[in-house]
């Protein structure tokens, strides 16, 4: 059987090194006789697996030591509740760029607990600096990095003063070197870059923890997991294996400024086929486009089901775009190849020449 080339924003593709070794590891985990899904979570084994996870991926991100780091259940759209439980009082305000549908999303969770600013919002281009509204009073500030929906993304990190800032990294974790020191907090899904859907990153200045509501549920309270080390209740342990894997596959790779080049390189390849064309548009402003999620639409929308039809035919899956903008969407995260790409480029320069 060959692998197709899955374009899905998520859960998204893995790296075939890491498959085959999980495949190989499936039944019997390191001679213990038992899958590594079998192990107790809090049996030895599982423990190492835990433990280096997080060694890794520190090691990848350059955490530094002040930072406390959990692997949580509930995806990144649980902490778009335990956010506000965690750093809020009832009335308090909170600022929100909203640049997309999941900066939306966690805005709207927001104002179930406190008092929502919207620092700045558009969704094809991220609004100048000086256009932005922040509030003096806010407790942090939130932003969306990377819109995995929209294409949108932020290539710098807003200046946003004392406030601590907080980011959804869930579809450009681990995409390039990034400097968390300047962050309050990060929180990122995994099914994209880390692993399967099930469990969550989330990386925590020290400074942050402590400080939740009376009513704040206990799984959602930072302090609560991190005494834990994530396991105040069982974790989702297969997903932290896979993580674990994906962590030291990417150390394999060069870390994350190796990885950057290379997903720099294969996102000016499809945007530059894009751009050069009359029969694929995207409509992000260039400087703000996403290298991991590239929408795209037919100078014919009618042609949007043959195209979509005739791509997966040719083993190029997934390539619908949202239902809330339509047309295509191209994800290539970390572990798409550029063989991925190029084959996605050599089929709509064909479908363009037979149906242009």
């Amino acid at each position: 059987m060959s692998r197709v080339f899955n374009f899905s924003a998520g859960p998204a593709m893995l790296p075939e090194e890491v498959m085959r070794q999980a495949q190989a590891e499936f039944l019997d985990w390191h001679g213990t006789g038992m899958s590594i899904m079998e192990v107790s979570h809090r049996g030895r084994e599982f423990m190492q697996v835990a433990e280096e996870a997080e060694a890794d991926l520190r090691e990848l991100m350059n955490i530094p030591d002040n930072y406390r780091v959990m692997f949580l259940h509930g995806g990144a759209t649980m902490q778009f509740s335990a956010i506000p439980l965690n750093l809020t009082r009832p009335g308090d305000v909170v600022d929100y760029f909203n640049t997309g549908a999941w900066s939306k999303k966690a805005l709207n969770e927001a104002k179930r607990y406190a008092r929502v600013n919207i620092v700045a919002e558009h969704a094809t281009e991220i609004p100048e600096p000086a256009t932005w509204q922040l509030s003096d009073e806010a407790k942090y500030v939130h932003y969306t990095p990377n819109e995995t929906i929209g294409g949108l993304q932020f290539h710098f990190i807003p200046d946003v003063g004392d406030k601590p800032l907080i980011a959804d990294m869930s579809s450009c974790i681990l995409s390039e070197p990034v400097d968390v020191s300047k962050f309050g907090m990060i929180y990122a899904g995994a099914q994209k870059n880390v692993g399967p859907s099930g469990i969550a990153i989330v990386i925590v200045r020290e400074d942050l923890i402590g400080n939740a509501r009376e009513d704040c549920p206990r799984l959602l309270d930072w302090q609560v997991q991190a005494e834990a080390g994530s396991m105040d209740n069982t974790p989702a342990t297969y997903p932290w294996y896979m993580a674990g894997l994906v962590f030291k596959w990417l150390k394999k790779q060069g870390g994350l400024e190796k990885i950057a080049l290379v997903n720099r390189r294969k996102a000016k390849k499809l945007y530059d086929f894009i751009d050069g064309s009359d029969f694929y548009h995207n409509p992000v402003r260039p400087q703000d486009r996403s290298i991991m999620n590239v929408p795209f639409t037919l100078a014919n929308p009618e042609l949007d089901k043959t195209f979509l039809a005739e791509s997966d035919a040719a083993g190029l899956k997934y390539l619908k775009g949202h239902r809330l903008v339509g047309g295509m969407r191209a994800s290539i995260y970390n572990a798409m190849p550029e063989e991925g790409v190029d084959a996605l480029i050599d089929f709509m320069a064909d479908f363009e020449r037979r149906y242009g």
